[in-house]
């Protein structure tokens, strides 16, 4: 028998937002407070930057205690800014990125941990907008053009992740070829894919990075073992934490060569998220957690990363 649930830990784009509208739904929103109530810890871990992912989250009432797990796992902060994790790219590797990816014909982006303009560089802004225009717009006032994106590097600083998009083809031949190259043992890459949209996002963050074992550093904290923690995700950047939690749910809406795993793992496939799935999960979760809030937990269920 598992243990009662004692953290969960939520991806935003594509779970906890509905595809339209950018908001919390109500019952979502009122989903979460449950769990709060009931002594379950809620953790949002999500691909965004930082700054991107906390306006939605304070606008949904989520407390400012509210851990963050942002940039795929390469920084942790509360909702109020207190840092927990940081984790950077070096110079070298970053500096080198930029001329070993122009050859795939992406946008290319790197997202430093500061504030304001400057905070993500990019080569081309024609070029982003071209892939990617409502997220340009959305994060206008943090996106500087640097060109050649080398000289972004120019200050010294490190960035906390790289990122290129663009067409799945392309992105699944950038992607092989870092595998290949001698850039595999410098950084980590996670895909999130948008087949319909023909759109891919490949994120380079720096090694050892990633939702899962940032949530595993997190529920060490806790001196929670996996067994204790679910996860909830849509797309393979959620995969490691998905992974590691001992209770995986991915959503209905999920990728479908994701969807087509999470079945042959075992994991529960939760209702879209047009369908409020994630408060559908949580309530059911916090209902079980009241009906059996009596089992001890077995410390002993700790799951490899």
């Amino acid at each position: 028998m598992l243990p009662p649930v004692e953290l969960i830990a939520i991806d935003i784009d594509g779970t906890l937002l509905p595809s339209v509208g950018g908001e919390v739904t109500e019952r979502t929103r009122r989903a979460l407070e449950l769990a709060r109530a009931s002594g379950i810890e809620v953790v949002i871990a999500t691909g965004r930057r930082h700054r991107y992912a906390s306006p939605i989250l304070e606008r949904a009432g989520q407390p400012e205690r509210t851990v963050l797990i942002s940039s795929n796992g390469s920084v942790t902060r509360r909702l109020n800014g207190e840092r927990m994790d940081h984790f950077t790219l070096s110079l070298e590797t970053s500096v080198g990125l930029c001329g070993a990816l122009r050859p795939f014909g992406g946008t290319v982006v790197f997202t430093f941990d500061r504030e304001g303009l400057g905070e993500m560089v990019l080569e081309s802004f024609a070029a982003a907008h071209a892939q990617l225009h409502g997220w340009v717009e959305a994060n206008r006032a943090a996106l500087e053009e640097v060109n050649p994106l080398e000289r972004a590097f120019d200050g010294g600083a490190e960035p906390i992740q790289a990122m290129i998009c663009g067409g799945v083809k392309a992105m699944r031949e950038a992607e092989n070829w870092l595998v290949s190259s001698h850039y595999s043992g410098a950084l980590e890459m996670h895909r999130t894919e948008y087949p319909a949209r023909d759109l891919t996002i490949l994120d380079l963050l720096p090694p050892g990075c990633s939702k899962g074992q940032a949530l595993a550093r997190l529920a060490g904290r806790r001196g929670l073992a996996a067994g204790q923690v679910m996860a909830i995700g849509d797309n393979w950047n959620d995969e490691t934490m998905l992974r590691w939690a001992g209770r995986a749910v991915v959503m209905g809406n999920g990728a479908p060569d994701l969807l087509q795993h999470a079945r042959s793992s075992g994991w529960q496939i939760a209702a879209g998220n047009d369908e409020d799935g994630v408060a559908q999960v949580v309530e059911a979760v916090v209902a079980e957690r009241a009906d059996g809030a009596a089992r001890p937990i077995d410390r002993a269920t700790e799951v490899a990363l």
